[in-house]
């Protein structure tokens, strides 16, 4: 009778433990799901609303997910913790700015900051832009200062960009014009003008490089910005690159009215037109004074201005005026052109 009832005990015992261990593992199951469910599902339905979270450089996983659980974000830090030790045991959250949802489970936001999903800032450089252009734009936004940009873009960084020219004061036509993101916190002078000059370098280089052409890469960025400001209807960019394309070849100055403005530091308008006394103004960048382009490029040229400058269009003609509505008159004589130019003041004034 012992026997048996010893029997009996062991193998109630027997039926106990698998019990007891299926037990625990449902409640670790079922704390586990409550940890990684999401903080506001119902919530979350109705509004995409995100909350921002930095991670500073080197913080631990356990601090993490302590600041999660404080932002609403997660239900448990202490779940966080387990997870980041048994799944993540190398750690590897890489710091930054989040944008995270509580909708999200917990699992999809460790993931996020595992691979680096930090919040993007984007910039627009349009094209025809000038450094004291693109500076006065970064300081409106908010970025930085116009000084510190203009202080970035003088700092020539030839020993990682060797094709840039040598002896330029500063990186003025060398920045690509195009819209630009960057993570939230690296928006910086150095990285604004970093990653612009990686795109001149990735789309207007080869462009350049697969051309058959006498042009320094100087000289093809100069002439291409002059055509830049120049053409604003997109149908007479050839032309206008066939225009300056003669007068080189022929040592007729350029003449162009942006090359004065950009060495005087002001823009013309319809109603405040160049005068003839700020055209007599010397300067390098005065191409009515000067044979030849100017020492730099005057701005950033698009694409297809620095196309243009490769591949202009044939013509006879060597005079263009502008009629302030965005186009031009062409002229192959100065005769020819004084009186085009004449015309079109005549209706200005009138």
């Amino acid at each position: 009778m012992a026997k048996g009832s010893r029997w009996v005990r062991w193998s109630f015992l027997g039926l106990l433990v698998p019990l007891a261990t299926g037990i625990a593992a449902w409640q670790g199951w079922a704390w586990w799901s409550w940890a990684n469910h999401p903080v506001s599902a119902s919530a979350a339905e109705t509004s995409p609303q995100t909350v921002q979270i930095q991670i500073p450089p080197g913080t631990p996983g356990q601090q993490i997910g302590q600041d999660l659980e404080a932002a609403g974000l997660i239900r448990s830090a202490l779940a966080w913790r387990l997870w980041s030790r048994w799944q993540n045991p190398a750690g590897g959250f890489q710091a930054g700015t989040y944008a995270l949802s509580p909708s999200d489970p917990m699992t999809a936001i460790a993931e996020i900051i595992r691979s680096g999903q930090v919040v993007q800032t984007s910039f627009t450089i349009p094209e025809g832009w000038n450094l004291r252009q693109m500076a006065a734009y970064f300081e409106q936004a908010g970025f930085f200062s116009a000084d510190a940009f203009l202080a970035a873009a003088a700092q020539v960084p030839r020993d990682r960009y060797p094709w840039l020219p040598e002896g330029i004061p500063h990186l003025e036509g060398f920045l690509f014009p195009d819209t630009y993101q960057l993570p939230a916190e690296g928006v910086t002078p150095e990285a604004a003008v970093d990653i612009m000059l990686r795109r001149f370098e990735a789309i207007a280089l080869p462009v350049y490089q697969q051309a058959n052409t006498d042009y320094t890469v100087l000289e093809w960025a100069t002439l291409a910005s002059i055509i830049e400001k120049e053409a604003v209807v997109p149908e007479e960019r050839g032309l206008i690159a066939g225009v300056f394309t003669n007068r080189l070849e022929q040592d007729i100055p350029l003449g162009a009215d942006p090359t004065v403005e950009y060495g005087l530091g002001i823009t013309q308008t319809k109603e405040q037109p160049l005068t003839w006394a700020q055209v007599a103004i010397p300067s390098p960048y005065n191409t009515y004074i000067n044979l030849g382009l100017t020492p730099t490029p005057i701005a950033s040229a698009g694409l297809a201005s620095l196309e243009a400058a490769l591949a202009p269009e044939p013509t006879d003609y060597l005079f263009f005026v502008a009629r302030y509505d965005g186009t031009h008159v062409f002229s192959r004589t100065l005769a020819e052109h004084e009186a085009a130019r004449d015309a079109i003041r005549a209706t200005i004034d009138n």
